[in-house]
């Protein structure tokens, strides 16, 4: 079994998880985004998973979980937190009627300063690990992959990949036109079909924006809002085609 090591630190005014190989010298940096309602910990199982299954990523990858700012309630370790709020009305009377919600003409406005916040946490990954933003990985689940994907199409300097697991489309006419403008880079994305949260369709259309490149690939599966066994292993695949290009 191979060691990891564990550190939190503060930037950009959240609190941030890291994990890594107990020997691990990194060329990339993994930075996902738990979902609405998680606890910042969410996320951090998935880093063990793959620092277990590949030498590779275990020797050259380090994992990144900053947490939400915002809290929901609940207790250290498992308090709920969430990246901006959400019509937790309409979202429950969208589900009993059976119709996921199309978010892609939402533009939440604290999308804007959580930029901020996380170019902080990228900054400090890039000093802490002698990196370049094109070193970095961005991703995360639901409203986690929505935040990765915005931040991602803001950067100057684009990210090493793009991991969008069960998010979808936000501010679809900006999002647009920052994707017409970007630098093709790696996306992977997957989405459920059962997924009663947020539409099939929805991550369709996303899935095109970002496949403009031809650089995208998605991974479709029979299931509800989640991270399913095939998404990990694509993600997978993913990190250690990255690897092997350097």
């Amino acid at each position: 079994m191979i060691e990891v090591e564990r550190a939190t630190f503060t930037a950009g005014d959240l609190t941030v998880h890291r994990i890594r190989g107990k020997d691990c010298r990194p060329e990339l940096a993994v930075v996902l985004c738990h979902g609405y309602g998680a606890p910042g910990s969410d996320l951090v199982p998935i880093s063990g998973e793959l620092i277990g299954a590949s030498r590779s990523v275990a020797a050259r990858i380090s994992f990144y979980f900053p947490e939400a700012p915002l809290s929901l309630g609940g207790f250290p370790p498992f308090q709920m937190r969430a990246w901006w709020m959400l019509d937790v009305a309409a979202l429950e009377e969208a589900i009993a009627q059976g119709r996921p919600l199309d978010r892609s003409q939402e533009c939440p406005q604290d999308l804007a300063p959580l930029r901020t916040r996380m170019d902080g946490v990228l900054d400090a990954i890039c000093r802490d690990e002698g990196l370049k933003r094109g070193d970095l990985v961005l991703g995360g689940f639901s409203q986690g992959a929505m935040l990765a994907t915005d931040v991602a199409l803001h950067l100057e300097e684009p990210p090493a990949a793009l991991a969008a697991f069960s998010g979808t489309m936000l501010c679809e006419e900006r999002w647009s036109e920052l994707a017409r403008k970007r630098t093709v880079f790696p996306v992977l994305q997957s989405h459920g079909r059962q997924d009663p949260l947020l539409p099939f369709s929805a991550a369709e259309r996303l899935f095109a924006l970002l496949d403009e490149g031809g650089e995208a690939r998605f991974v479709p599966f029979d299931g509800p809002h989640t991270i399913p066994g095939e998404a990990l292993e694509a993600f997978l695949e993913l990190l250690e085609s990255l690897l092997a290009q350097r």
